[in-house]
């Protein structure tokens, strides 16, 4: 049986679920992935968002969401100018993905480190998203549950050591992914769990031979299930 929110939609600052309310989770979760303060956001949108970006406000909440700012902060209707305040530069240009959800975002974040991540997502409905690509990796993220993003040699043992740490945390697997370029190349491990990942957790797993990099994403909601 659906909730009253479940019909409704989710809690956001509007006007539609999918390019407002969905581009600020797309946002939130690639600040997240970069897990640093964004100096710099180069942002390719696909379909639906590449047209009407500026009129649905996706722009605003995209930039929201790299900020920080949840679907319903009503930060996000001022997300352009909070963003040039704190010296974020910007930019948006459209791109065509074959086969790609219409409303469909590549983001690339540089952090003020240096750091660069590249996500690709789309809003699917009803404030929902769907993160299908992590730099040179297909994923497969939702937001819904904390994960453990593990970058590593493909090497047997490896899925095995970070499970054993994971288990004697007590920590369960709700799902998990493996990706790889090539066979004994790099591969990406993602765990989505039922609890929070403490910082315990990545240090263990990040102590692992072979591994390469070891950082958790925090939960961030979804919307509504229609």
């Amino acid at each position: 049986m659906r909730g009253v929110f479940d019909i409704i939609g989710p809690v956001m600052i509007g006007p539609s679920s999918s390019h407002t309310a969905g581009a600020a989770r797309l946002g939130l979760m690639a600040g997240k992935i970069l897990g640093e303060n964004p100096v710099k956001a180069e942002i390719l949108l696909h379909g639906s968002f590449a047209q009407t970006y500026r009129g649905h406000g996706t722009d605003k909440a995209l930039l929201g969401g790299i900020l920080g700012f949840a679907p319903e902060d009503m930060r996000l209707r001022e997300a352009l100018n909070i963003a040039a305040q704190q010296g974020l530069v910007y930019s948006f240009a459209p791109v065509d993905i074959p086969e790609a959800h219409p409303n469909t975002a590549i983001i690339k974040l540089t952090g003020e480190s240096g750091r660069v991540i590249q996500v690709e997502g789309a809003s699917v409905g009803g404030g929902n998203i769907r993160i299908t690509r992590i730099g040179d990796f297909d994923v497969d993220l939702t937001g819904k549950y904390p994960a453990l993003i593990i970058v590593h040699k493909d090497r047997p043992g490896v899925v095995n050591r970070v499970t054993s740490i994971l288990a004697r945390y007590k920590i369960n697997i709700a799902y998990m992914r493996v990706s790889r370029k090539m066979r004994g190349q790099e591969a990406m491990m993602i765990l989505e769990t039922d609890d929070e990942l403490s910082t315990e957790v990545v240090e263990d797993c990040s102590e692992i031979p072979r591994l390469l990099k070891a950082f958790a994403i925090p939960a961030i909601g979804g919307g509504s299930t229609i």
